[in-house]
């Protein structure tokens, strides 16, 4: 059949449709059963990974990001280049506007540490997190300081120094107002960036994220990194199965009723005494997937319509940032994109390859249209991480699975 056949029989349904009486129609999006099941095979295919791959697609290769995906650092897995190229993304730095306020410089030794200061990227300071190392600060990263030009926060600190550092290093520092936290324990690290959140903005926030401190619940608790840079709520550290007095008395701050508490993780890393210890103290909701992955795509997920806590991505329309589990501390590098710009949650890659949970997570928000793709909505990807860490030819299935595409299936 030609296409202008095909196109004439459709226009004359769908006057004839027009011209019936209206009958009760329990579709909400007012398809008929035929486009309900188009759409239903569309997304089922949608879901499958793709096959038939080009080998030859990684040759010659002369960029790093696509279309539905920018790539940050493709040369580089050094949490310190990283932050530097997360920083110059995030904040040109071209005019007052787009200037941060205050820089973190974070010591790179204790990624418990570095998680629980993202809670200060955004409001009132406004700035990246640069990683420095205990007894020095490379060259580039003063010459990113210097590119920043920070405006300094409402106090006027235009630089906070978080962990342990030398003389040195702060030396390097004092032509700019500085607050410096010092390293503790995890949990008494944690109560302290809380504390000094509330102190510079005058309220304890009465949501908190509980995240397991232990290395294995590492790649459980990551993704809060993403949350507390978006939004100005804490992290707060507990282990498998104990509550550290210090986590304690930072949510007796809070008024009880008033207190939601969120368990990011399940109980193999969070046990049920210690959320049932954390019932004494709060409202208490946990958020859990079976593995790494599913945890993160849960999360992200996530919607207390009650307290507006948590991503709620269920439709198209966001961004989202794609990290390989075996470079996990880039996701703290890369936390300022949940704080400007596509306000992207994290989502693991195994081993920097996207299983089903993956791409059945991207169909739920695949974006479609009906008339005109130019009008949206659109998905964006951000991967942080070399070509080693996750490949192009990954990048590439994650970017198809990015595309805006035909409501009906059908082509552009």
């Amino acid at each position: 059949m030609s296409r202008n056949s095909t196109f004439t029989i459709f226009i004359t349904i769908f006057l004839l449709i027009g011209c019936a009486p209206e009958v009760e129609n329990n579709n909400t999006h007012g398809k008929t059963t035929k486009e309900e099941n188009a759409s239903e095979s569309s997304n089922e295919q949608f879901r499958q990974q793709p096959q038939n791959e080009n080998k030859q697609a990684i040759n010659n290769l002369v960029i790093g990001s696509t279309k539905n995906i920018t790539r940050i650092g493709s040369d580089s897995d050094k949490l310190i280049d990283t932050s530097i190229h997360v920083s110059q993304t995030i904040w040109p730095a071209t005019h007052a506007e787009n200037r941060p306020g205050t820089i973190l410089l974070v010591a790179e030794d204790s990624w418990q540490i570095a998680m629980a200061s993202a809670n200060l990227i955004h409001h009132p300071n406004n700035g990246p997190i640069l990683f420095i190392e205990e007894n020095r600060i490379p060259n580039k990263t003063l010459e990113e300081i210097e590119r920043l030009q920070p405006k300094g926060n409402e106090n006027g600190t235009k630089i906070m120094v978080i962990g342990d550092v030398s003389q040195n290093v702060r030396s390097k520092l004092e032509n700019y107002p500085t607050d410096h936290i010092k390293s503790v324990d995890p949990a008494t690290f944690a109560a302290n960036i809380d504390e000094k959140y509330a102190n510079l903005t005058g309220a304890f926030p009465e949501n908190v994220i509980i995240a397991s401190s232990e290395e294995k619940g590492k790649l459980y608790s990551l993704p809060a990194v993403n949350w507390i840079a978006h939004m100005p709520e804490p992290v707060l550290y507990v282990e498998q199965n104990d509550i550290p007095k210090q986590t304690v008395e930072a949510l007796k701050k809070r008024k009880k009723d008033a207190l939601n508490i969120y368990i990011l993780g399940p109980k193999s890393v969070v046990s049920n005494d210690v959320e049932n210890d954390l019932k004494k103290l709060g409202n208490v909701t946990r958020i859990e997937g079976k593995n790494v992955v599913e945890n993160a795509i849960n999360f992200a997920a996530f919607k207390d319509k009650k307290t507006d806590f948590g991503w709620g991505f269920d439709e198209p329309g966001h961004g989202v940032s794609f990290i390989s589990t075996s470079t996990p501390d880039l996701a703290i590098a890369s936390a300022p994109l949940s704080h400007l710009g596509k306000h992207a949650p994290l989502i693991w890659l195994e081993d920097g390859v996207p299983n089903q949970a993956i791409y059945d997570f991207l169909a739920m928000i695949r974006p479609t249209f009906t008339a005109n793709p130019q009008n949206g909505p659109y998905n964006h990807g951000f991967i942080t991480g070399s070509f080693d860490a996750i490949s192009f030819m990954n990048q590439g299935k994650l970017d198809e699975k990015l595309e805006i595409a035909n409501e009906h299936g059908e082509g552009h």
